[in-house]
């Protein structure tokens, strides 16, 4: 075997020697100019990216990277897809000063002194075109006045409703600038538990980073701005009811708890049309339409006499500052959100005006109310605020699921502000 595979490769070799004769030092077989080192060889300069997507995402993704390298010749994109261990692979990469050049990020508190700051990239690059970007979204990125991430994606958050369900009932649908007490009196009037139907299906696990849009709306938060104090905003009154209201309408029977151990995920009985109603991003539009549900989507409730706030979920690309191809690498995050690769990731909300535009994304209405929430996501979320928030959040976790569960809102808030504190010295 051994002996094969040296002819195999000696024949190659002379081939190759005959094409580089042939072609001249610095052109290929088709004569395309290459760069080349002292050897005569072709020099090819790899920059890594990692991503957290699988599936058609990921080859969008793949494809993108094909075309930066027909722009950039002599350029090898390296598509790393460290799908649900993306976090951990990430923090070995930075671990072993090996981290790939380019990478997803969302959270900047946890890796942002692993990063390279932007600022300077950004704001001096007209080709970037920083204005043409949601000014918003930046904040996601910005850690003490540093930009760690150029916005790739991002979603707010509304609610989806089952227009054939609404039809069935003879329940107009909901318009933007309802209110909390217009969705749960709609959730009672859509609930039929003889036919296992119900209004709104409330998650068995909460993700808090999303519950914090429902306690801005309230007028709360759940930490001070300054990010130094838990007591009197994650235990307050507004904090509390805003939580116990999914807990109340579980209590009361119309809503259902969705997803947890063992049980149907939310997206799942709102295909089967058991829910009427379901909140969420934009991630579960396209399999909605898909499993043939006619939809709807409109933007959050408000509390009584309050605005309405969101919360967003961000993709950025950032930079490792360990990486030795810094220059290029910002050259690719450039063309990935440039206005063509923009148009080629369908799953993501354009994060660029003049796309949207174009798109007409902001007049659909099943996207326009994602762009409307974003005109109210101007608060910091808590992990931006407080490097603990980790330890924090942990308790927190447990407090929301028991909440949903039956559980007391303030009573069990209160006891995880007692048990939280300590992170805070």
């Amino acid at each position: 075997m051994k002996k094969k595979i040296s002819l195999v490769v000696l024949t190659t070799a002379m081939s190759m020697m005959l094409l580089t004769a042939c072609t001249g030092n610095n052109e290929s077989a088709n004569g395309t100019t290459q760069p080349v080192n002292g050897n005569g060889s072709t020099k090819v300069k790899t920059l890594r990216f990692a991503t957290w997507d699988t599936g058609d995402a990921l080859k969008i993704e793949q494809d993108i990277a094909k075309k930066f390298e027909t722009n950039h010749p002599g350029t090898k994109i390296q598509v790393e897809a460290y799908a649900d261990g993306f976090d951990q692979k990430l923090a070995a990469g930075f671990g072993a000063t090996n981290p790939p050049d380019v990478m997803y990020m969302w959270d900047f508190p946890t890796y942002h002194q692993s990063l390279e700051p932007l600022n300077s990239y950004a704001d001096g690059d007209k080709d970037l075109n920083k204005d043409d970007f949601y000014s918003g979204l930046f904040n996601y990125a910005t850690i003490e006045n540093s930009l760690y991430g150029i916005p790739a994606g991002f979603t707010t958050r509304v609610v989806y409703y089952n227009k054939k369900m609404f039809d069935d009932s003879k329940i107009p649908y909901p318009k933007d600038g309802w209110t909390w007490d217009d969705f749960q009196d709609i959730s009672k009037q859509l609930t039929d538990k003889a036919k296992k139907q119900y209004g709104f299906g409330v998650r068995a696990e909460n993700d808090t980073y999303d519950l914090q849009g429902f306690v801005w709306s309230n007028g709360s938060s759940l930490i001070s701005d300054d990010g130094k104090t838990i007591n009197g905003y994650m235990n307050s009154s507004e904090t509390a009811s805003a939580i116990q209201m999914f807990g109340d309408m579980v209590k009361n029977g119309s809503a259902v708890l969705a997803g947890g151990k063992g049980q149907q995920s939310g997206e799942d009985i709102f295909k089967g049309g058991k829910i009427a109603m379901w909140e969420s991003g934009i991630w579960p539009l396209e399999s909605f339409k898909q499993a043939g549900i006619d939809v709807g989507v409109v933007e959050m409730p408000a509390f009584p006499g309050k605005p309405v706030k969101g919360v967003v979920a961000e993709s950025a690309l950032s930079i490792a500052k360990d990486s030795k191809n810094k220059d290029l690498a910002w050259e690719f995050i450039k063309y990935y959100v440039s206005n063509e690769a923009i148009k080629m990731r369908v799953a993501d909300l354009p994060v660029r005006v003049s796309v949207v535009k174009e798109l007409k994304k902001d007049q659909d209405p099943l996207y326009k109310p994602f762009y409307t929430m974003l005109q109210r996501s101007d608060n910091t979320p808590a992990f931006l605020l407080n490097t603990k928030w980790n330890e924090i959040n942990r308790q927190l976790s447990a407090a929301v699921e028991s909440v949903v569960h039956g559980g007391n809102a303030q009573d069990t808030l209160n006891q995880t502000v007692k048990e939280s504190e300590r992170y805070l010295k």
